[in-house]
């Protein structure tokens, strides 16, 4: 050890053993820099895992706070954390430093959006998908493609997940598995259904697998499949996507367009002048099931309505969300459209 500094050969010895890696797969990582979108469950997991790993930088993007609901599956935040309400990029990267203080983690408190991403991606080797909508990972699809930048999908709700990579001209992207989102209160989310840790800790494992190999080996290190993981059932099934890209003339990775990145397709929100609410309208929706969303937010709140809005005051908060048919929502105790969309995602979906 010198100057308080472990050096390399002591912190990464048995992961340089590992022939997948090695010395030289050690200085590739040292040398990579990679964007963290999202510090949630998913991104602190991946945060920790990468930086233990030492990876040379990483950028760190998110908007949200901690809070205690956190505690049980984001693992680089702690209850003081949540007393002081530090923003997630901030208390991440602190923790980070302590770890590995070779590794740079710049926090960016910040929500992600077709202003801002191509300047987050500008200077990145990889980008991993730490976020909890699909709204901000067609953004990140877009972006990666325009910028020929590998990224690592993934997604984790209850005990199930999906995982897959993404590299610019070789493999299937997002939107060859869907052209759209789904629709919003189509799909149930964490608040919705919950998520247990260990279910996280799969998928963002399986997810570092997927970055360590494509910063270590290159684009060709990685097999063009799309992972499905479901740990209460014990199953993890693979399947073959490579042939998604022309079969379905994918309009973005084929077609070129960025209906994302140029903010064509975007969720839209509107501050309602008066009356501290704001109004979120989804980029694209055939309608919201109003019973279904009905049942699964009454474990989570007050839940009111009539055959055409659903009211809803999840506990504890003093927001109200109105959700209409059209999908469109009002969010009431509030006027910053920054929470009226996280509350939207959190309890609607999209």
């Amino acid at each position: 050890m010198a100057n308080g500094e472990f050096s390399a050969e002591e912190r990464y010895s048995r992961q340089i053993r590992f022939p997948g890696i090695g010395e030289d797969g050690q200085h590739r990582l040292a040398a990579a820099r990679v964007l963290v979108v999202g510090c949630g469950a998913l991104g602190t997991v991946i945060a920790d895992t990468l930086t233990r790993a030492g990876v040379g930088m990483l950028r760190i993007v998110d908007r949200d706070f901690v809070e205690p609901s956190n505690l049980q599956r984001q693992i680089l935040f702690d209850e003081d954390d949540a007393r002081q309400g530090l923003p997630k990029a901030i208390a991440a990267a602190r923790k980070l430093s302590r770890i590995n203080s070779s590794v740079h983690a710049e926090p960016v408190v910040a929500d992600v959006t077709y202003r801002n991403v191509l300047q987050l991606v500008s200077d990145i080797d990889l980008i991993m998908d730490g976020t909890d909508n699909f709204e901000v990972r067609f953004l990140i699809n877009d972006a990666a493609l325009e910028t020929d930048t590998p990224w690592v999908y993934g997604g984790c709700v209850a005990a199930h997940g999906q995982v897959m990579p993404v590299v610019p001209g070789r493999t299937a992207c997002l939107r060859c598995l869907m052209e759209h989102p789904p629709e919003p209160g189509s799909t149930d989310t964490c608040d919705t259904a919950g998520v247990i840790a260990p279910a996280v800790h799969v998928v963002a494992a399986l997810q570092c697998v997927c970055a360590m190999k494509l910063l270590v080996g290159g684009p060709s290190a990685v097999a063009p499949e799309l992972l499905v993981v479901d740990v209460w059932e014990g199953m993890l099934r693979k399947i073959r996507v490579e042939q998604l890209r022309q079969k379905t003339q994918c309009p973005a990775c084929v077609g070129g367009r960025r209906d994302w990145l140029s903010g064509q397709v975007a969720a839209s929100t509107t501050v309602l002048c008066g009356r501290n609410a704001v109004q979120v309208t989804p980029s694209r929706s055939a309608g919201v099931p109003l019973d279904e969303l009905r049942r699964r937010l009454e474990p989570l709140g007050d839940v009111r309505g009539n055959p055409f809005l659903v009211r809803f005051r999840p506990s504890g908060s003093d927001l109200e969300l109105t959700v209409f048919p059209d999908g469109r929502a009002i969010v009431q105790g509030t006027s910053d459209p920054e929470a009226a969309r996280t509350a939207y995602a959190r309890y609607v979906g999209h």
